[in-house]
């Protein structure tokens, strides 16, 4: 059975930093692009980023782009999103993707 776990979240000041973990099982990761998306209060889910079964190559929304990093070792059968200078408007239950599999999310907040 398909399973995604993301962890990670919490809260966090303007301008600080997070690691998300999305830890997969159930199925061949290694042969699967993952994604991250979130969804903040009251707004649609959108995609952050997705990274391809290798690792080879990232797609980041512009939201993303030059403050988030996305990641993954096959080996361990993890995904992560390093987040970077992030911003209130960050505030959102980000998600993990695999296939048509969606992890439960975990909450992040940015906030003084």
């Amino acid at each position: 059975q398909l399973q995604l776990v993301e962890s990670g979240g919490g809260l966090v000041q303007p301008g600080g930093s997070l690691r998300l973990s999305c830890a997969a099982s159930g199925f061949t990761f290694s042969s699967y692009t993952m994604s991250w998306y979130r969804q903040a209060p009251g707004k649609e889910r959108e995609l952050v980023a997705t990274i391809s079964s290798t690792g080879a190559d990232t797609n980041y929304a512009d939201s993303a782009k030059g403050r988030f990093t996305i990641s993954r070792d096959n080996a361990k059968n993890t995904v992560y999103l390093q987040m970077n200078n992030l911003k209130p408007e960050d505030t959102a239950v980000y998600f993990c993707k695999a296939m048509v599999s969606w992890g439960k999310g975990t909450l992040v907040t940015v906030s003084s």
